[in-house]
């Protein structure tokens, strides 16, 4: 059982409240530049997930430790990401966070604590793994995260991981983000068992069902899981139940994909986690009516200028297509690129 946390200090409960306004504005903005054909392909917009981003990364310290998914810009963001950089990165700029090379599912950024976004599911997994045990190693405190689908609930790798962190007692959460479909695949056909959080059991560590849609329920929860791991006592598994308010991807709506209800999207935007948010704010005055307005504007003006920086910033130069590939000092590799022979 999670014990009942109450958010009070009003600059966390307005940062959490902005952050999620942020989040939410990206990804729609993302979505009209794509469908402009302004950022080339596809992307996983996290809209409606919004609360378990912000949730997980106001309990955590900078210094901490996260890795994310393909639908990785709400952990980027929530965790201190810069959008203008994250923008110019899905416009596939130089200014961008990978230089323009890596888009919407490579976004890193080390000195956040931020190890990447991964279009392979649940392969963050083990990388937050070992990030957890050098952070043991070396005595540092701090605790890493790894977020990862409901799909990527079913991935062995994960079970591999959760039986490490167990083992060694690693200071690691496990944040399955529970948004109910594996691309078109629900979650209830797909996953046996009770529940996703229940598997924690099995390596004998906590696992808990967290209500996803509400930002002061997550940060309960991982405040209780971040001090089991600052202290030695190894992993936790929060399943947050949540729902994406998209599809998939942004694609998916050309496709004319139909394997969801009207009516059980309606039911979750009921639950909207930034209205939800902003309501109790509200009622508890730690937010007024027109500091929520003047959030809202200074989420526009800032996202405004991430595109229009994004806009202005330089593609990347064909003859430095192979660089930052290698770890510079890797041997037998050059120091910088790699002689590419066109025959």
């Amino acid at each position: 059982m999670i014990r009942d946390y109450v958010c009070s200090d009003r600059t966390v409960c307005h940062e959490a409240y902005r952050k999620m306004r942020l989040i939410r504005r990206f990804e729609e903005r993302v979505i009209q530049l794509v469908n402009a054909n302004e950022i080339a392909g596809t992307t996983h917009e996290y809209i409606g997930e919004e609360a378990i981003a912000v949730g997980v990364c106001s309990i955590l310290k900078q210094t901490d430790i996260i890795a994310s998914t393909h639908r990785g810009h709400g952990h980027i963001i929530a965790k201190g990401g810069d959008v203008k950089r994250m923008m110019a990165e899905l416009f596939g700029r130089v200014t961008g966070y990978n230089h323009g090379k890596g888009g919407s599912m490579h976004i890193a950024d080390l000195a956040l604590g931020i190890y990447g976004a991964n279009g392979i599911v649940a392969a963050g997994v083990p990388i937050a793994a070992g990030a957890a045990w050098a952070a043991k190693l070396r005595n540092t405190g701090q605790v890493a995260v790894a977020f990862f689908g409901d799909g990527g609930a079913n991935q062995g790798v994960l079970h591999e991981t959760m039986n490490l962190a167990a083992i060694w007692k690693l200071p690691l959460i496990f944040i399955c983000e529970n948004n109910q479909y594996a691309v078109t695949t629900a979650s209830t056909f797909a996953t046996a068992g009770p529940g996703i959080s229940h598997r924690a059991a099995a390596y004998g560590f906590p696992g808990h069902l967290v209500d996803g849609m509400d930002v002061e329920r997550v940060m309960g929860a991982v405040l209780e899981a971040v001090e089991l791991a600052r202290s030695g006592e190894g992993p936790t598994l929060l399943e947050c139940k949540a729902y994406r308010y998209q599809g998939h991807f942004t694609a998916e709506r050309a496709l004319k994909l139909t394997y969801r209800l009207q009516d059980e999207i309606d039911l979750w935007r009921g639950q909207d986690p930034i209205t939800r948010w902003a309501a109790t704010l509200l009622e508890r005055k730690i937010l007024s009516s027109e500091e929520r307005d003047a959030v809202d504007n200074e989420v526009e003006a800032q996202l405004d200028e991430a595109v229009a920086y994004a806009r202005a910033s330089e593609w990347p130069h064909p003859d430095e297509a192979f660089q930052d590939m290698y770890v510079t000092d890797y041997p037998g590799l050059p120091a910088r690129g790699y002689e590419w022979n066109a025959k």
